[in-house]
């Protein structure tokens, strides 16, 4: 019996193509859903992303990166004595408001921004995912400012230009890619400009620092030593980098109303796509319904008609999963395209399909209950 699943879908497969959209269409909307949820609460945390520290040291408590507020300049040293810490650089966080220089600009009013003040180092740590080393050298001259190449609309600016934030002035020296934050427009400068802008001098100390241990250390080792040597340098708090980048995505998706919203709308697609399979695999049984009671008053079982049923469903749920694949490829691919914040990572991919596959199979199964228990005679009128 099971062979005449595969032959009927060969046979037939005019009547099985809907089936097989609808379950590829669920499977775009699950996968660009999960691509949307992760690449927008993703950003929240690119800042620690972005960069290559191992350890971040804040306020206690902090619970994203944007809500970071100073710590002491002795914090620092107390980094600078534990041996197995190789790098420690200061980074200082400003709430900011940017007015761009244009005629343009004075209709738009100012944009709130977040003003990240980075080591100009070489080697520094910061940013150094997306910092070339002679962008970071740009940051040198006094007021230098590098932004997202996406947000330059958004700042009424553009490469070269030059603007105010906190009425200090500031002038874009490069535009890069991978700066989009989550809730704000992020804009990098120099930790002296940073200062100056913030008007607030290093001996206050800074909003973060960042560390990096040596090769070979144990990072959590060296995070929970340096995390029991208790506060009598000044309220602080150590935390490992992923551990600081997992702790903002959770805050921004669990804890404000942004975070809610997007996950309901991902419950709803769920919804939306097993309801749209259902109905489609149920239109294919029913059309089916007079051989099925044929083959049923013959002396087949209803148990080897379910088993038709099943196979015919995880067909489709196959055919239905590749074609989800190559259109959210295509779709992934037009997103970044247009710099759209989608993430994807395997894990997601295959729950995605696993999802996809179960309702597949649960809705092969619901549209085939009521037809195994009814009467034959009853279909065959």
């Amino acid at each position: 019996m099971i062979a005449l699943a595969r032959k009927t879908l060969a046979y037939e497969w005019r009547r099985f193509v809907p089936s097989v959209f609808a379950v590829g269409f669920a499977g775009v909307l699950l996968v660009m859903q999960a691509a949307l949820v992760l690449g927008i609460f993703s950003t929240a945390a690119i800042y620690v992303s972005a960069s290559s520290a191992d350890l971040w040291v804040g306020y206690p408590g902090t619970q994203s990166v944007n809500f970071g507020r100073t710590i002491s300049p002795d914090v620092e040293m107390r980094l600078r004595m534990e041996p197995e810490i190789g790098a420690v650089e200061p980074y200082v966080w400003v709430d900011g408001d940017w007015r761009a220089r244009s005629a343009s600009a004075e209709a738009v009013g100012g944009v709130s921004i977040y003003l990240s003040g980075i080591s100009t180092a070489d080697g520094a740590m910061m940013f150094d995912r997306v910092l070339a080393p002679w962008q970071r050298q740009l940051l040198r001259e006094p007021g230098a400012v590098i932004v997202d190449r996406a947000d330059l609309p958004t700042l009424a600016s553009t490469e070269g230009g030059a603007a105010w934030i906190n009425n200090h002035p500031v002038r874009i020296v490069a535009a890069v890619d991978g700066l989009r934050g989550l809730g704000g427009v992020n804009v990098i400068s120099s930790l002296s400009s940073a200062r100056e802008i913030s008007e607030q001098p290093a001996s206050r100390g800074s909003t973060y620092l960042l560390a990096r241990v040596r090769k070979g250390s144990d990072v959590k080792a060296v995070q929970q030593r340096l995390q029991q040597a208790g506060s009598s340098f000044g309220p602080h708090e150590v935390w490992t980098a992923a551990a600081f980048a997992r702790r903002s995505q959770l805050y921004w998706m669990f804890d404000t109303g942004a975070g809610a919203g997007v996950l309901f709308m991902a419950i709803v697609v769920c919804l939306v796509g097993a309801v749209v399979t259902s109905q489609s695999l149920k239109s294919v049984v029913a059309g089916s319904a007079r051989e099925y009671a044929v083959l049923n008053a013959l002396g087949v079982s209803r148990a080897a008609l379910g088993r038709v049923v099943v196979e015919q469903a995880c067909w489709i749920g196959g055919m239905g999963l590749l074609l989800a694949m190559v259109a959210s490829t295509a779709l992934l691919s037009l997103a970044r395209v247009y710099r759209v914040p989608v993430a994807l990572n395997g894990t997601a991919m295959l729950a995605c399909a696993a999802l996809v596959a179960v309702l597949a199979l649960l809705s092969g199964i619901g549209a085939m209950r009521g037809l195994l228990r009814a009467d034959p005679a009853t279909l065959l009128r």
